[in-house]
């Protein structure tokens, strides 16, 4: 019989009662959250509990928050229960001045390169990472490209039409 998601977030409030919150279902697909200190606790056990068995973890990226103070950026977990054929999504979130999250790695192989490339793009910092280093932007960026920290463009140009990209 195939888990369902009232079932998933029933089992993970018994267990870890009010550190995983913000619960909300969009098309068929549970999501919630958890402090960043509790990651590896929910990972564990999503993937060990035997009526769980999120043993995919399917993807693993950040996003930036720029104006949400205190939680700038987000890790977002997809994970897969291969035999039930269910998908779940799992947020932590951490201010853009202390970006430290705990390695997923050493749960699942597959966070090594997505852990990575979310370290250099978003300057997350996942401590315990075996080999945490800019795998697809040079090695001498001392920023992180899709921080939106930047204008889209150079607002000074003088040389372009505001009523043709309809503004003005």
């Amino acid at each position: 019989m195939a888990i369902t998601n009232e079932q998933i977030q029933q089992k993970l409030t018994e267990k870890f009662v009010e550190m995983v919150f913000h619960f909300e279902e969009t098309y068929g697909m549970l999501s919630f959250e958890a402090p960043k200190e509790q990651n590896l606790k929910v990972l564990q056990f999503l993937h060990d509990e035997p009526e769980l068995g999120f043993t995919f973890l399917t993807d693993l990226c950040g996003v930036n928050y720029p104006d949400d103070k205190g939680r700038e950026l987000a890790v977002v977990y997809h994970l897969h229960n291969l035999v039930s054929n269910i998908r779940i999504r799992f947020k932590v979130f951490t201010a853009i001045d202390q970006p430290n999250i705990y390695t997923a790695s050493k749960l699942f192989s597959a966070a090594d390169w997505m852990e990575r490339e979310t370290f250099d793009f978003y300057g997350v910092n996942f401590v315990g990472h075996h080999n945490l280093k800019r795998i697809l932007n040079v090695d001498e960026m001392d920023y992180f490209p899709l921080r939106k920290e930047y204008p889209l463009e150079d607002q000074l140009r003088i040389d372009k039409d505001d009523q043709m990209f309809g503004r003005g």
